[in-house]
C-alpha cells in the first residue's frame, strides 16, 4: 500500500494548511473525462479492461515464450519500454531464475551496443517483442530489422513465428507488417498515451514473461485504482500533487527523486518521463530530476545541501525489502 508523507513540506504552505482546491478540479475533470486531453486518459480503466478483454491471451503468449526460448529481445522506445523495464529491474531480481533473459534495445543507435547483444546471442534462442504504435520510429525500427534478420537467418520462412509485434490495433506501419508477415499481435490502447501503457500488453507481456504475476498485479492494481478515484485528502494522490502544485507556487521548480535502493533505478527514469512529457509544456512545469541514495550524495549531495532554494525532495523508501 502506497503512503504519502507530507509532514516535511508543510511549513512552506500558508499557514501549513494543505490546499487541495485545484487537485479536487483536476481529479474531477480526470475521472469525468472533462479536462484537456482526455481522449488519453484510458489509462483509468486499464486494469478492469485488461483483466476482462487481453489478460489470458498475454499469460499464454508470456509462457509460451517463458517455455521455448533463453532470451527475450524487447524493442521499444520511451514509453514502450520504460515502464516494464521499471517494474522488471525493481521486482524481478532474484525471484524468477529461470526466466528467459530479456535484451532491452531499440533505444539508441550505438552499434557497439546492438553488437553486444548480438553476441550474446549467438548461442541462446530468442523471440523479439517489437512494440511501436506506428512502427516508424527511428531507433526501434533499426533494431527490429537486424535482429528480425537475424531470426530470418536461422529460422527460414517460419522467423515469423518467433516475432510477437505490440501496436496500434488497426493503422501503422507495424499493424501492416504484422498482417503481412503473421505475427503474433497485441494492441496498443489508442486512448492511452505510450508513457502511461505499463498496464497494457506493452508493459504486461514482458513483466509477464520475466516471471511476474501479473494476473495478482492487475486486480491489486483494478481494486487500488478504485481507491484512487474516490476524493478527498487522504487520498495519496491528492496529497502528493497538492504538495507539488504548492511547493511549485513557492518557486520550487525542481523535484529531485530520490531512493536508497538501486533496483529503484528505471522506475525513477520512467517517473522522468510522465512527469517531463506530462507537465513541461507552454513554458511552464516541474523539472523531474531523480538521485540514488547514497551515492549520489557524494556527487550532488552538496548542490542538493548548499545549492539554490529550487528544488523539493521526495524520498521513496520501502517498508519491506523488494
Amino acid at each position: 500500500m502506497l503512503k504519502v508523507d507530507i509532514s516535511g513540506a508543510t511549513e512552506f504552505f500558508p499557514n501549513s494548511i494543505i490546499d487541495f482546491a485545484a487537485v479536487s478540479k483536476a481529479h474531477r475533470e480526470l475521472v469525468g473525462k472533462t479536462g484537456a486531453g482526455s481522449e488519453f486518459t484510458g489509462w483509468i480503466e486499464l486494469p478492469d479492461r485488461i483483466i476482462k478483454n487481453e489478460l489470458s491471451q498475454i499469460l499464454n503468449a508470456a509462457r509460451k515464450i517463458r517455455e521455448n526460448y533463453d532470451a527475450l529481445v524487447l524493442i521499444g522506445i520511451g514509453g514502450s519500454y520504460l515502464g516494464a523495464r521499471a517494474a522488471i529491474s525493481m521486482l524481478s531480481d532474484g525471484v524468477a531464475e529461470k526466466s528467459p533473459k530479456i535484451y532491452y534495445v531499440g533505444q539508441g543507435v550505438s552499434a557497439d551496443y546492438i553488437n553486444s547483444v548480438i553476441k550474446e546471442l549467438e548461442d541462446k534462442s530468442f523471440a523479439i517483442n517489437m512494440v511501436s504504435k506506428s512502427g516508424t520510429t527511428l531507433e526501434p525500427a533499426l533494431s527490429f530489422r537486424v535482429f528480425y534478420e537475424i531470426l530470418r537467418k536461422r529460422h527460414g520462412t517460419a522467423a515469423n513465428k518467433h516475432v510477437y509485434a505490440t501496436t496500434d490495433a488497426e493503422k501503422g506501419a507495424l499493424k501492416s507488417m504484422s498482417d503481412y508477415e503473421d505475427f503474433v499481435t497485441f494492441v496498443v490502447p489508442d486512448d492511452v498515451g505510450g508513457r502511461y501503457s505499463v498496464l497494457s500488453a506493452v508493459g504486461l507481456l514482458p513483466i509477464a514473461v520475466a516471471g511476474m504475476d501479473i494476473d495478482k498485479m492487475m486486480k491489486r492494481a483494478a481494486a487500488y485504482m478504485s481507491e484512487l478515484k474516490l476524493g478527498g485528502g487522504e487520498n495519496p494522490a491528492w496529497q502528493y500533487a497538492a504538495a507539488r502544485q504548492q511547493l511549485y507556487s513557492k518557486g520550487y521548480f525542481i523535484e529531485l527523486l530520490a531512493c536508497y535502493e538501486p533496483s529503484f533505478r528505471y522506475m525513477a527514469e520512467w517517473w522522468k518521463q510522465l512527469y517531463g512529457e506530462s507537465e513541461g509544456k507552454d513554458g511552464i512545469g516541474i523539472f523531474p530530476a531523480s538521485l540514488e541514495y547514497t551515492a549520489d550524495l557524494h556527487s550532488m549531495g552538496q548542490y542538493v545541501q548548499d545549492g539554490p532554494r529550487t528544488m523539493f525532495e521526495t524520498v521513496v523508501s520501502f517498508q519491506e525489502p523488494l
